[in-house]
């Protein structure tokens, strides 16, 4: 019988293999997966077994992971074991984690409706090109990555639309014993991220006077050929917050503050999850979707006229 491999040399293969189907980004990603949690706890074992793998993920908990960062990792190494048990290099072991249950519901971090206003006023009164790519964000409620890769071209004045086809981040880059990050420029997070998003009449106004003497092949945020990368990007919004008065509030609360805003406006689930560039409507509805107490009992009234 052959010689088992260990988890970390089936892990590098199993690597070797993804590099061919997957970004550049995902791959730098697994690879600090890797590096940070499985591999120094799993490199050198032969097989998995239930008993460690609970163990481990109840150490992540404890170290302060959050729980879908621990089932990321897990995922991770459920893909190297089903891989090195398909080449034979390792034995495959059902296994599955329990976790405890999380006895309070992460509140989703969004700008009240007065500091949005705000902040979209400010944009437009102190016009600079990256106070307009905030404006622009709370506007369509595109990500950081996606806003930094925005250029002139993407805006079609035609058909009111903006294109999100790329986007840039910076990753990690581990090259043998070299380990360096680098800013790279590629397709957006999922499939469904390609998309197009119509502009509003206000974002329209801005825009329209500023397409006709614009260079397409220019970054929005810069107003050149070079971009600016999310890191910068997010320390000016810090500042910029901080300036106005405004509690810190992470860039992605951009994002949710956008889809809030659409759901508090009676727009249907559907139509918002396709704006946002979610994989699928579920996505959605578990972010934003929260009926209140009003909802609640409309609701259960409705059902009782009905038996009636």
């Amino acid at each position: 019988m052959d010689k088992k491999k260990t988890i970390g040399e089936v892990a590098a293969l199993w690597k070797k293999d993804k590099q061919q189907y997957v970004k550049q980004s995902t791959i730098a990603a697994y690879a600090l997966i890797l590096e940070n949690h499985i591999l120094p706890v799993f490199g050198d074992k032969v097989q998995l077994t239930e008993t460690d793998v609970q163990a481990f993920a109840l150490k992540k908990l404890q170290d302060g992971l959050s729980q879908k960062t621990v089932k990321d990792v897990l995922i991770v190494l459920k893909m190297i074991q089903k891989f090195g048990a398909k080449n034979g290099d390792l034995q495959f072991v059902e296994w599955s984690v329990k976790f405890p249950t999380e006895q309070t519901k992460q509140e989703l971090e969004v700008l009240s409706v007065n500091n949005q206003k705000r902040i979209m006023q400010y944009a437009i009164d102190n016009f600079t090109f990256r106070n307009f790519g905030i404006y622009i964000c709370l506007s369509t409620g595109i990500r950081i990555g996606e806003v930094c890769a925005l250029k002139w071209g993407d805006i079609n004045i035609a058909t009111e639309t903006i294109s999100i086809n790329r986007t840039i981040e910076r990753i990690y880059v581990i090259d043998g014993e070299k380990r360096h990050t680098e800013v790279v420029i590629g397709t957006p997070k999922t499939k469904n991220s390609l998309r197009e998003i119509p502009m509003s009449k206000e974002l329209l106004k801005i825009i329209r006077p500023l397409k006709k003497v614009m260079n397409d092949d220019f970054f929005i945020l810069t107003n050149e050929a070079k971009p600016t990368e999310p890191r910068t990007y997010r320390n000016y919004y810090k500042q910029l917050l901080k300036q106005l008065g405004i509690p810190d509030l992470k860039f992605h609360g951009l994002r949710h503050s956008f889809a809030t805003r659409c759901i508090e406006s009676q727009c249907d689930y559907k139509t918002v999850s396709v704006i946002l560039g979610h994989a699928n409507i579920s996505t959605t509805l578990n972010l934003y979707v929260h009926p209140n107490m009003e909802q609640k009992k409309k609701c259960i009234n409705q059902m009782f006229k009905k038996l009636r």
